[in-house]
């Protein structure tokens, strides 16, 4: 479960390009130098969320990008999914026995051990499951439009833990 620099930098250029935008096209070189991001990379990351249908090229002078749709219409998850950023802390939980584990074998040659089915194991998965269900509607419900009204005036350690406190009572 890990959220990686793509899908980081790219909800960034993406809050910075709602930020900017006021309608007009924003060029990915002012985007590069604002949040310090390789214009390669953001190249490559534009395309990408070019093809997902959150963003618009404009060509010709005065071109760039823009919302393809309303900041309230684009959600954190919808930049993430563009990107292929897929952050589902279950999505490795196989029942596959850990490395240096020897797998036994039956008479006829089939493995016994080959797939965990515990008590244990079923409760992992369900936990991390569940876990990755919460995220995703967090993520779905956060909006480019919601993060640009918090960020309207400075993040501030009340912000921070507003946000905490929130995440925390979706757990109870």
């Amino acid at each position: 479960m890990r959220l990686t620099s793509k899908g980081r930098y790219a909800v960034r250029a993406m809050l910075d390009l709602t930020f900017h935008s006021n309608g007009n096209p924003v060029r990915l070189q002012e985007i590069s130098t604002r949040q310090s991001i390789s214009l390669h990379y953001l190249e490559q990351l534009f395309r990408k969320l070019r093809t997902g249908k959150v963003v618009k090229s404009v060509r010709g002078p005065g071109g760039g990008y823009v919302l393809a749709r309303s900041m309230d219409e684009i959600s954190v998850k919808d930049v993430l999914d563009c990107v292929g950023e897929n952050i589902n802390p279950a999505r490795d939980i196989l029942g596959v026995p850990s490395s240096g584990i020897e797998i036994m074998k039956d008479e006829s040659g089939n493995d016994i051990n080959a797939i965990v089915d515990t008590k244990e194991f079923n409760l992992t998965k369900g936990y991390f499951e569940n876990l990755g269900t919460i995220m995703q509607d967090y993520l779905a419900t956060t909006t480019l439009g919601d993060m640009a009204r918090k960020g309207a005036g400075a993040f501030t350690e009340t912000t921070a833990s507003n946000i905490r406190a929130t995440s925390g009572e979706m757990n109870q």
